[in-house]
C-alpha cells in the first residue's frame, strides 16, 4: 500500500514531466478497453497466442549466444573476446534466463532498465534486469545520458519502500517502439482492444461450454402421441443402449415407438464466433510479428517458402533482428573499448539443414573459397594429408597484376 500511495503522489506532482507510454501514468488513469476487462501483462498471458507469441520471439533470442566481438587493428577480422556480457545475468540467472526476461519485458511492456552492477575496482560484471513499473524517467541535462531514473526498490513486508536516483551511467534503458525517446511502447497497451475482444471471447467460450446445450439431438414424438416422463427415461436408456458405443456400429436397432430424431446443429452465430476467435489469434501475430503457422494456425500458408531454414530466415529478418540490434547498439556502449561490440550469433539458428549444409561446403570446396580441412572441421571431421591446400578451380588461375592506367584507358586522347 506504501508503494501504490509514493506512485500515486508522484504522478500527481510530475503529471506534466511524464511520458505518455509510461505504465505508471496509464496505470492511474485507469485505461481500460470497451469490453470493461483489465487488460495487463499477466491478464493477456492467460491467451494461448500472447503466450505462444511472446514465448517464440524471447525464446528464439535467448537461444541465440550473446558475445561480445573486437576488430583487429591491422585487418577487418573480428573475432570473439571474453566479457561481462558472456554471462549478464552474474551468478543469479543464466544467460539464457537473462535475455529472456529481458525480452519478455520488452515484448508486453515495450522496455526494461538494466542497473549496472559493479565490482570494487568499478568494473560491470552484470546488468540487473528492474521492470518498468519501479522506475519513473525524466529528461535531466544535468545528468551523463541527458535522463535520470528514480527507482522504487521494494522492502521486504512491514518496511518502507526506499527510492534510488540514478542516471545511464549506473542504469541502461532498453526500449521498443517510442513516440517521445523517453518512455517504450507497452504492446499490450498498445493492443488493448484486440487483447480485451479476446479475453472476451475467451471468457464467453468458458461460459458457452459450461452452461450451453451439448447435447448430440433431440427425440421427440412423431404425430399425437404424448409419452409419459417414467417412459420417456425408458425410451432415453433404449435408445443410448441400441445406438451409442462401438459395440453398436452397423447394428439396426429396433424401437417400438413413433419418434423423430432431430440433430442439434451449430448455428451461423455459434460459427462466426469460432471464426472471431480465430481472427483474434491471426491478430496477436500481427502485433507480435509471429506468424501464424508458429501460432498454430495450421490452415495458413506461409508467404516465407516450405523450408524451416527459410521459415527461420524469414523470423530472423523481420521479427527477431530488429530487437536483437536495439540490445546490441545499448549494450555496446557498456563495453569500454571502441573496437567491440555486442553481437547475437544466428549462424545456429538460420543454419540449413544437414543436405543442405554438406552440399553448401562440397561447393565452397570445389570453388576454392575454403580447403577441404577446413570443410571437414564443420562437419567435425578430422583432417586428411594434403586438405590445406586450396582447389583452384581450372581456368580460375591467379588476378593478372595490377597497372597503372594509361590516358587511352582513361579515354583521354594522347
Amino acid at each position: 500500500m506504501a508503494a501504490w500511495w509514493w506512485r500515486k503522489r508522484k504522478v500527481e506532482e510530475r503529471a506534466a514531466s511524464y511520458s505518455i507510454g509510461d505504465p505508471v501514468l496509464a496505470m492511474m488513469l485507469g485505461y481500460t478497453s470497451t469490453t470493461g476487462l483489465d487488460v495487463s501483462p499477466a491478464t493477456a498471458l492467460t491467451l494461448s497466442s500472447v503466450y505462444r507469441a511472446v514465448s517464440i520471439v524471447s525464446g528464439s533470442i535467448a537461444s541465440l549466444t550473446l558475445r561480445t566481438i573486437e576488430q583487429a587493428r591491422d585487418s577487418d577480422q573480428r573475432v570473439p573476446v571474453a566479457s561481462f556480457l558472456d554471462n549478464p545475468g552474474g551468478e543469479y540467472y543464466t544467460p539464457f534466463e537473462w535475455t529472456e526476461i529481458v525480452m519478455i519485458s520488452l515484448l508486453i511492456r515495450g522496455e526494461i532498465f538494466l542497473q549496472h552492477m559493479r565490482n570494487a575496482v568499478g568494473q560491470i560484471t552484470w546488468l540487473n534486469p528492474v521492470l518498468p513499473e519501479n522506475v519513473s524517467v525524466f529528461w535531466d541535462d544535468t545528468r551523463p545520458g541527458g535522463k535520470r531514473f528514480e527507482v522504487t526498490i521494494p522492502a521486504a513486508e512491514g518496511r518502507k519502500s526506499q527510492t534510488a536516483t540514478l542516471d545511464p551511467s549506473s542504469m541502461t534503458q532498453l526500449m521498443g517502439l517510442t513516440l517521445d525517446g523517453l518512455r517504450g511502447i507497452s504492446a499490450i497497451g498498445a493492443a488493448r482492444l484486440s487483447l480485451s475482444t479476446a479475453l472476451a471471447g475467451e471468457r464467453s467460450a468458458n461460459r458457452q461450454f459450461s452452461n450451453g446445450a451439448m447435447i448430440a439431438g433431440m427425440v421427440t414424438p412423431d404425430g399425437d402421441e404424448d409419452i409419459e416422463e417414467d417412459e420417456a427415461k425408458q425410451v432415453k436408456e433404449m435408445i443410448n443402449r441400441k445406438m451409442l458405443g462401438p459395440d453398436n456400429a452397423g447394428d439396426i436397432p429396433v424401437i417400438n415407438r413413433r419418434l423423430k430424431f432431430q440433430a442439434w446443429q451449430m448455428n451461423s452465430k455459434d460459427a462466426q464466433f469460432l471464426e472471431s476467435r480465430t481472427f483474434s489469434v491471426d491478430e496477436v501475430g500481427r502485433w507480435f510479428g509471429v506468424p501464424p503457422h508458429l501460432l498454430g494456425l495450421t490452415e495458413k500458408s506461409t508467404s516465407w517458402g516450405q523450408g524451416i531454414a527459410e521459415q527461420n530466415r524469414g523470423l530472423a529478418r523481420y521479427t527477431l533482428q530488429p530487437w536483437t540490434q536495439r540490445i546490441e547498439q545499448r549494450l555496446s556502449r557498456l563495453v569500454a573499448n571502441p573496437r567491440r561490440t555486442a553481437k547475437f550469433d544466428y549462424s545456429d539458428f538460420i543454419a540449413p539443414s544437414p543436405e543442405d549444409n554438406v552440399n553448401l561446403i562440397i561447393a565452397q570446396v570445389n570453388a576454392g573459397l575454403i580447403t577441404p580441412n577446413e570443410g571437414r572441421a564443420r562437419l567435425n571431421l578430422p583432417k586428411v594429408e594434403g586438405g590445406d591446400v586450396l582447389r583452384i578451380p581450372a581456368g580460375a588461375g591467379a588476378p593478372p597484376p595490377a597497372t597503372e592506367p594509361t590516358p587511352d584507358s582513361l579515354g583521354v586522347a594522347a
